[in-house]
């Protein structure tokens, strides 16, 4: 049983199709196909069947994959202790982040590694909660939140960690009527126009523990992901909105106020595959990136 024909059946079982896994690592599809081919004949099983999307594993296919997931990890271990015994830690750490928990965690953590043997590569990406566990094919460490749990949807099978929980404020325009409370309730903001998250965001939970609250649906005057966007319209008094505490910057033409009544705190999670967190390297930024999430929590 060779560990590459396990590291494909792992690739094939995250992303979904031949081509993606051809994409992702470089090669042909007719390439990881005489793979696969070779794969079955050496183990004596069938791996993959066909699918109407191309190829799909089979019950064999799919335990290996599973398992795939201990063995690398142990892989990596050995790896990361010959490491230790050679010297500190050095190389490439893929970061991909959501925007508004990298700006609060990533300067920190960057600027720790200055003059380090550490070199990080950054993506950023806005996601629904439930897509940034395929992002951890392609990076070591992946920033993610949540507002119902402290593992995202789909990271069930990751490494998780919590590295830091923020609130989630009401932003309103300067001047308002709300401008000076102490917090707000959903009755206070229920009826307000409001800059809302696309439904499957992680915000989305807040607006709909409102409606729950008031009964009432919420007039959402825009739907929009980026949270430079969401603080332009709400300084421009075209509506409320709910925005991350640590990220957001002051500014004369909008304030912050606490949410109370209903669970407004998000869980920023860093998750990852178990063998890429293994690495020397890898886990000294994930020690960083937990150390900066404790000094914003304070």
């Amino acid at each position: 049983m060779e560990i590459r024909h396990l590291e494909l059946l792992r690739e094939l079982r995250d992303r979904g199709t031949l081509s993606a896994v051809a994409e992702a690592t470089y090669r042909t599809p007719s390439a990881l196909s005489q793979q696969l081919r070779t794969a079955e004949r050496e183990l004596g099983v069938r791996l993959v069947e066909p699918a109407s999307r191309g190829l799909r594993l089979t019950w064999a296919g799919q335990l290996l994959a599973d398992g795939a997931d201990d063995v690398l990890a142990s892989v990596a271990r050995l790896q990361a202790t010959l490491e230790q015994r050679v010297g500190e830690p050095q190389g490439v750490v893929r970061i991909g982040t959501l925007p508004s928990a990298g700006a609060a965690l990533l300067p920190g953590v960057m600027a720790a590694l200055v003059g380090t043997l550490i070199h990080v590569e950054l993506e950023d990406f806005d996601l629904a909660e439930s897509d940034f566990a395929s992002r951890t094919a392609d990076a070591d460490l992946v920033i993610a939140h949540s507002l119902s749990a402290d593992v995202p949807r789909g990271a069930e099978r990751l490494i998780s960690r919590v590295v830091a929980r923020e609130p989630i404020d009401v932003a309103v325009p300067a001047g308002h009527r709300l401008v000076g409370h102490a917090t707000v309730s959903p009755a206070d903001v229920g009826e307000e126009p409001w800059i809302a998250v696309p439904r499957g965001y992680p915000f989305a939970t807040v607006h709909e523990a409102i409606e729950s609250a008031t009964g009432v649906a919420l007039r959402r005057l825009a739907e929009v992901r980026d949270n430079r966007l969401v603080e332009a319209l709400v300084a421009r008094g075209l509506g409320v909105a709910l925005l991350p505490r640590f990220s957001t910057p002051e500014s004369a033409d909008y304030r912050l106020i606490p949410l109370s009544g209903v669970h407004a705190v998000r869980s920023i999670v860093v998750i990852a595959r178990p063998d890429r967190v293994e690495r020397q390297a890898v886990r000294a930024v994930l020690d960083l990136l937990v150390a900066e999430g404790d000094r914003l929590s304070r």
